[in-house]
């Protein structure tokens, strides 16, 4: 891209025979040439974008913008304002997978591979400890990463546990159309320094859940388990061979006791260490012991979010879909899928025994 300095009091863009103006406020160029220029008045920069295509010449396009005379004089030193922030802090982003974790320390940085055991993440914390680390962030990966992630946080350092949907789409905004753990490790220390810029940063910063929840979230994902092999069970019966009913049957029995002690298990650890949660959402008609047990168990943010960040994270929040003249239909996406499964179940149980609930649904 070439670059050269013309006269000028105002900022445009011209594309064929259409113009726009605006305001820009700041520039940031590394071109040599402008950075050494000294001009004395109000100027502007002209970037010259180079030749193109006679198919595409009527789209030829000329930018030009206003710069104040002291931001001529080094245009080096105006870097963005999260870039002069952070300039002293390192990102790190880990791919984590079953047996391996790929490590990128700096955005520029190389990947170095640890694998995804105890000796592993002590390499992990040795490594990253006399760093000035800002940010530390993986994906979530069914679980292979909540040790390192808890290694770390135990060790004093940020982390971050990011939807693995949100790195794609961030990759993909930065022009990585291609996959491997190396290039996904890069992309999430590109990533933590983007988010580090942002004013809520301490929000993504989360604690990692204690013993008594990690145990609570097992159970529910223990008895929603059983349950899918319950319901798997009863299917074969309907279409097995009578030779097999026997083992069918004797597997659904099974499972029925086993779920009879996992509720029991849920209720007494409930009692005794969420008891106030769980009496007040009780008293919600609807809402029954395990709607309850989900909502402790895998909603833990529960009470300490306003109605539509808690709503949004139960996957129940409606979103717009509007452009120019269409106004599209509202419809709820994302969040977690286990809690909105059990909220629909407790909603419709409520459109018929919770008055207020079943004189809205009936207006609807």
């Amino acid at each position: 891209m070439r670059a050269s300095i013309i006269s000028g009091s105002r900022v445009r863009v011209a594309c064929g025979q259409s113009v726009t103006r605006f305001a820009v406020r700041q520039i940031v160029h590394k071109s040599t040439d402008i950075a050494t220029a000294k001009v004395e008045s109000c100027c502007a920069v002209r970037l010259n974008l180079g030749r193109m295509s006679p198919q595409s010449s009527n789209r030829r396009t000329a930018v030009f913008i206003d710069l104040d005379p002291e931001q001529l004089s080094d245009l080096r030193s105006h870097k963005q304002g999260w870039a002069m922030m952070n300039v002293d802090l390192i990102y790190v982003g880990i791919d984590v997978s079953k047996t391996s974790l790929d490590v990128c320390v700096g955005v520029a940085g190389n990947v170095s591979t640890l694998s995804n055991d105890s000796a592993g993440h002590d390499a992990l914390c040795k490594m990253l400890l006399p760093l000035k680390v800002g940010l530390v962030v993986l994906e979530a990966t069914g679980g292979y990463e909540f040790a390192c992630a808890s290694a770390l946080q135990t060790a004093g350092l940020p982390v971050a546990i990011i939807n693995p949907r949100q790195a794609r789409d961030f990759a993909k905004a930065m022009g990585k159309l291609a996959k491997t753990d190396r290039i996904d490790a890069q992309g999430l220390a590109h990533l933590a320094q983007v988010w580090a810029a942002r004013p809520d940063a301490a929000k993504l910063v989360k604690p990692l859940p204690n013993e008594q929840q990690q145990k609570l979230a097992a159970l529910v994902g223990r008895r929603r388990q059983l349950v899918e092999l319950r319901v798997m069970e009863n299917n074969h019966l309907g279409t097995a061979h009578r030779s097999t009913h026997k083992s069918i049957k004797s597997v659904i029995k099974s499972l029925g006791t086993q779920l009879r002690h996992i509720e029991s298990e849920l209720e007494s650890h409930l009692k005794q260490y969420h008891a106030d949660l769980s009496a007040l959402l009780s008293d919600v008609k609807g809402i029954g012991a395990v709607t309850v047990a989900t909502l402790v168990g895998e909603l833990p943010e529960l009470g300490t979010l306003n109605r539509r960040q808690i709503s949004a994270l139960a996957g129940v929040a409606s979103y717009n879909h509007d452009s120019g003249r269409l106004k599209g239909q509202r419809s709820i996406s994302g969040g977690r899928a286990t809690l909105r499964t059990a909220l629909y179940m407790a909603t419709l149980v409520a459109t018929r025994y919770n008055a207020p609930i079943k004189a809205f649904y009936q207006r609807l």
